[in-house]
C-alpha cells in the first residue's frame, strides 16, 4: 500500500491554516518546517511527518487524532528519543503515525500508559495530573502490616524530593500485595514510599489511569472507544476548571 503524499501548500489548505498561495509565501518565506526541516517549494509531505510553522505543529484536520491505551511491559522506556535509548516505546509499538507518551511508567514498571498524537488532550492530562487518579497493584519483598498501609495512606515525607506525599487509597491483596490509588505523579513515587518503610518493590503495574482500565495483554496495545475518550475529556474539562479557579485564587492572594 502506498503512502499518501499531499504537497506543503496543500496541507496547510487542508490543516484550515491558511490559502496555498499564503503557504507559498510560508514556505518561501522559510516559515514551514517538515520534521524541523525547511523543505524545498514543491516538497510533498506523508501522514507521518511533523509540519510546523514557526515552530507550531499544524494537524490536518481531516485526519482522526491518534489515542492508544498500550500495556507497557518491564525493561520498554518511555521516551520518544529513539536515538539515544534502543528499548524505546515508539520503536516497541512501531505505529504507523508518529505518536508520543502521555507522562511516563518508569523502566522497572509494567501496565498502562496512553499514546496520542493530540498534543491538546496531552497538556490537558499533565496540566490536571495532580487532580486525576491512577491506580496501581505493587507487590513487595515482605509481609504488609497494619502499620505499613496505615503510614502509605497517609502520607510520607520523601526527604530526597523535599515534600509529602497527598493522602491516598491503599488497600491489602494479599500477604505481599497491595493496591494504591494516587493524585499525584512525584519521580517513583511508589518505590520511594516503600523504600521509607523499608519494603522494596519487586513488581508494580498501573491498572487503570482516570476512566480508562487495563484490559489488553503486555505489549499490546488498543484504541480508546468513543465513550471512554467522552468521559475523559469530561473529565479534563472539571480538571482544568478546577486548575484555573486555584490558579485565578492564588493571583487573587498575591
Amino acid at each position: 500500500m502506498e503512502t499518501k503524499l499531499t504537497r506543503l501548500n496543500k496541507y496547510l489548505s487542508e490543516a484550515g491554516y491558511c490559502s496555498r498561495r499564503e503557504g507559498d509565501k510560508l514556505i518561501e518565506a522559510g516559515r514551514v518546517t517538515i520534521n524541523g526541516i525547511v523543505p524545498e517549494m514543491g516538497t510533498k509531505v506523508s501522514p507521518t511527518d511533523v509540519v510546523a510553522v514557526d515552530g507550531e505543529i499544524i494537524k490536518n484536520n481531516s485526519e482522526k487524532p491518534v489515542y492508544l491505551a498500550f500495556n507497557k511491559p518491564v525493561g520498554i522506556v518511555c521516551t520518544t528519543d529513539t536515538n539515544v535509548e534502543k528499548d524505546n516505546i515508539i520503536d516497541f509499538i512501531n505505529y504507523p503515525k508518529r505518536i508520543f507518551p502521555i507522562g511516563r511508567l518508569d523502566k522497572p514498571s509494567e501496565g498502562l500508559i496512553f499514546l496520542t498524537d493530540d498534543g491538546d488532550i496531552v497538556n490537558k492530562i499533565l496540566r490536571a495530573s495532580n487532580n486525576h487518579e491512577k491506580e496501581y497493584i505493587v507487590t513487595v519483598d515482605k509481609p504488609i502490616s497494619q502499620t505499613f498501609i496505615k503510614r502509605m495512606s497517609g502520607g510520607i515525607y520523601l526527604e530526597d524530593l523535599g515534600k509529602t506525599t497527598k493522602k491516598c487509597s491503599v488497600k491489602k491483596i494479599d500477604s505481599h500485595t497491595f493496591s494504591i490509588i494516587l493524585t499525584q505523579g512525584l519521580n517513583r513515587q511508589i518505590r520511594r514510599m516503600c523504600e521509607y518503610l523499608t519494603y522494596e518493590v519487586t513488581s508494580l503495574k498501573r491498572v487503570r489511569i482516570m476512566n480508562i482500565k487495563l484490559d489488553v495483554p503486555i505489549g499490546e496495545y488498543r484504541e480508546f472507544t468513543d465513550n471512554e475518550l467522552k468521559t475523559l475529556n469530561l473529565l479534563l474539562e472539571d480538571s482544568t476548571k478546577t486548575y484555573e479557579e486555584k490558579s485565578s485564587k492564588n493571583r487573587r492572594k498575591n
